[in-house]
């Protein structure tokens, strides 16, 4: 079982609501739709939280809240919907939030359909 966040580059909706239906035109798009490159903003972030935490693959002690590998082809173009371990997911998310925050990136809580601060 795994714990989804989305994180994107763009304006900061103005509520839980608005969050969510942005996050469903982004997801339509760039993960049901064609993929493409992460964009800079985004391979940056992840590289920031595989700062925290080594990559699902290279993660030998098993304490890598990533439930996929690589993290970077969870991303497509100004998004990135990645899995966490369950077990983890309350730290990492957390982390998560807190990094993207401080990337000037959105993030949003796809279980609880609401923004990270």
């Amino acid at each position: 079982m795994s714990y989804n966040l989305a994180v994107w580059d763009g304006d900061r909706p103005a509520d839980d609501k608005t969050a969510g239906r942005v996050f469903d035109e982004l997801y339509d798009h760039y993960v049901v739709g064609a993929g493409e490159p992460p964009t800079a903003r985004i391979a940056a972030y992840v590289s920031a939280l595989l700062e925290r935490w080594c990559g699902l693959s290279e993660d030998v002690e098993g304490t890598s809240p990533w439930s996929t590998s690589p993290l970077l082809g969870e991303a497509s173009g100004p998004l990135i919907y990645f899995p966490l371990r369950w077990s983890m997911a309350e730290e990492a998310s957390t982390h998560a939030a807190a990094v993207a925050e401080s990337m000037g990136l959105i993030c949003f809580d796809a279980q609880q359909g609401r923004l990270r601060p």
